[in-house]
């Protein structure tokens, strides 16, 4: 069962779904470029109306538009994520979905069901306290995280770390025997926060409840690293210390390599993309400008 597990899953699914997000994710900013000037004139005539138009006082959508547009782009992205995991939390609480969330919400290498809770249990906590957690590490480095990648490849990021990283798991339980269910955004989280410290290793860090002790980012991830390795080889059972191991190498093997492999690469996809957008599909010809 080891070795039919190994040939299936061992790298096929976690491949293919990242290529597909981080195609996914090329098309999206392809897209988003296009539009930018058309949104920029949507703005202008928008603000050009508010202007004219009488206002209520104390609207409260406009202190809504108000507050989500002080936000930065990073806090933005990631207020759907969070979202997501709210409404998934939420879920645990009904008696009657119990049992579709422990199959679809938790990754076990022993289940039957073993691609799709690949990504759901990224999105799933059952502790109020483990969400809030978790939550508040992804609010606070997403800007640093979209300054650097940009929306668009960074959800692609995320949504693949979640994989490799409930990938890296299986296979560590498989290994030593250790079978069980896992679940939470700790994995793609931690490659998150394992880009931010390798691409800014000296930046300053501090633990909300001990602001008074501030530490490099490189001291920081050399620290969870070393921890979930000893938690993995220990036998530790607390955390899902595999899959937090396997989400801090992939934030760490993107920033140094996969962003030149994979997202620097994404051009000749792009171009396809703006052929079929420009001339419409079946009609051939390779002429005209670039998509960039």
């Amino acid at each position: 069962q080891s070795l039919v597990f190994r040939r299936e899953y061992g790298g096929l699914i976690p491949c293919q779904f990242t290529g597909c997000s981080f195609g996914t994710a090329a098309i999206w900013q392809y897209e988003s470029l296009k539009s930018r000037v058309q949104s920029y004139f949507d703005e202008v005539r928008a603000n050009w109306l508010e202007k004219i138009r009488p206002q209520k006082q104390g609207d409260l959508r406009k202190q809504i538009n108000q507050w989500w547009n002080s936000l930065s782009e990073g806090h933005r992205t990631v207020s759907g994520i969070i979202a997501a995991n709210v409404v998934v939390f939420c879920c645990w609480r009904v008696p009657s979905l119990q049992r579709s969330m422990m199959k679809y919400f938790t990754s076990n290498p022993a289940s039957k069901t073993l691609c799709l809770p690949m990504l759901l249990s990224t999105f799933s906590h059952y502790s109020f306290f483990h969400m809030a957690a978790n939550m508040y590490v992804l609010w606070s480095f997403s800007s640093s995280i979209v300054s650097i990648l940009g929306r668009e490849q960074f959800l692609a990021v995320y949504l693949s770390a979640g994989v490799i990283s409930t990938m890296f798991s299986y296979v560590c339980k498989t290994a030593s025997g250790r079978l069980g269910p896992s679940l939470g955004a700790s994995g793609a989280i931690m490659t998150v926060l394992a880009a931010v410290c390798t691409k800014m290793p000296e930046a300053k860090l501090a633990i909300i409840f001990l602001p008074m002790y501030a530490f490099s980012a490189g001291t920081a991830l050399k620290a969870i690293l070393a921890m979930d390795t000893a938690g993995l080889f220990l036998g530790w059972r607390y955390f899902d210390h595999a899959a937090h191991l396997g989400g801090a190498l992939f934030g760490m093997w993107y920033i140094m390599y996969g962003h030149e492999l994979i997202w620097k690469n994404r051009e000749p996809l792009v171009k396809v993309w703006h052929d079929l957008r420009t001339k419409g599909p079946g009609r051939g010809g390779s002429g005209g400008s670039g998509p960039l």
